[in-house]
């Protein structure tokens, strides 16, 4: 690990302008910061701590919930009312990680997460994301974990957050504050798709701080829910998740709500499946034809080829939860 400088920011203009040096990096809980650190995938010039910042409350607000960047994953899991009225939130963080990382890690620094591509992270293979214009390594070697959707032909690495596939069929939205003022962000736009530039995966500027995540309640929300397919029970990243959600009046599907994880290189919306389902019965043969639907554009390599029927059966089983009586 080479060294650095370590800024205490104890109010967000201190956070902002330190953040917004060359070379700078936020750290939160470390989850995922301390990894790249020790790894050396990342070497900043400095590490700004933003701990103490009061960025760690969860308040109802007129017909929304606000959600601070310093919220703990575990704290957040368990909040009542995320349980009761975003039971797809709840069921995602409790799918991600283990109870020890949960405890640490934060709202903010989840959704920023860095992949798991293993070219990514052993800091000598070719890897755009790390040193672009050097190749991509997964694109000859073992894809067993890398995406099929939204790929191209400099990166196939997968996003990684349970969390944020969750936030994305909630219609989430990341507010932040920067060197130019503030900003709402449906979280769906936060991540970019890797394109020909997959060091730029999100549309945060330098020193821009994620203060909170606002989550509107609406009907669909609270008959929502999470399906997550891993190699193992406990501390795997998805090999296919589903994050759903459906309004339904008179046994018919009044609207839906339809994210995809583990399967893309960023939180995927599937729109043109969501249309699909409105003004039908729920149904599994209505959801099947969802998931074919979800899984069109899938563009899989090599290795990664199951993912293509498990990403749909995966949706499939996560939309007759969310359908059931």
């Amino acid at each position: 690990m080479q060294p650095f400088n370590y800024v205490h920011a104890d109010d967000e203009a201190r956070a902002i302008a330190a953040g917004a040096t060359r070379g700078a990096q936020f750290i939160a809980g470390g989850t995922n910061v301390v990894d790249l650190l020790r790894l050396e995938v990342i070497r900043p010039d400095s590490i700004v701590d933003i701990t103490a910042l009061p960025l760690r409350a969860v308040t109802v607000e007129g017909k929304a919930v606000k959600i601070g960047a310093l919220v703990r994953n575990s704290d957040l899991a368990y909040h009542p009312v995320i349980v009761e009225r975003f039971p797809v939130l709840s069921e995602a963080l409790l799918a991600g990680a283990s109870p020890q990382l949960r405890n640490m890690a934060t709202v903010g620094g989840n959704m920023l997460q860095r992949t798991r591509c293993s070219y990514f992270r052993d800091g000598v293979s070719p890897c755009n994301k790390r040193a672009p214009g050097t190749g991509c390594a997964a694109r000859e070697g073992y894809t067993r974990m890398h995406a099929i959707l939204g790929i191209s032909e400099h990166c196939i690495a997968a996003y990684p957050s349970d969390m944020t596939t969750a936030l994305a069929a909630l219609d989430a939205v990341v507010h932040t504050h920067g060197p130019n003022g503030t900003r709402a962000i449906p979280v769906t736009e936060l991540h970019t798709l890797p394109g020909a530039h997959p060091e730029i995966e999100t549309v945060l500027q330098p020193g821009e701080l994620i203060t909170h995540v606002e989550l509107p309640v609406t009907a669909f929300a609270a008959r929502s829910r999470y399906v997550k397919v891993r190699d193992r029970a406990s501390f795997a990243f998805a090999l296919a998740s589903a994050a759903v959600a459906l309004e339904l009046r008179d046994a018919t599907i009044r609207d839906a709500r339809i994210a995809l994880g583990g399967v893309a290189t960023k939180p995927w919306r599937a729109r043109d499946a969501e249309r699909l389902l409105i003004g039908k019965a729920p149904s599994t043969a209505a959801f099947r034809d969802a998931a074919d639907a979800a899984l069109a554009g899938a563009a899989p390599s090599g290795d990664n080829a199951f993912k293509v029927d498990l990403a749909k059966r995966t949706l499939v089983r996560a939309l007759q939860r969310a359908g059931a009586p």
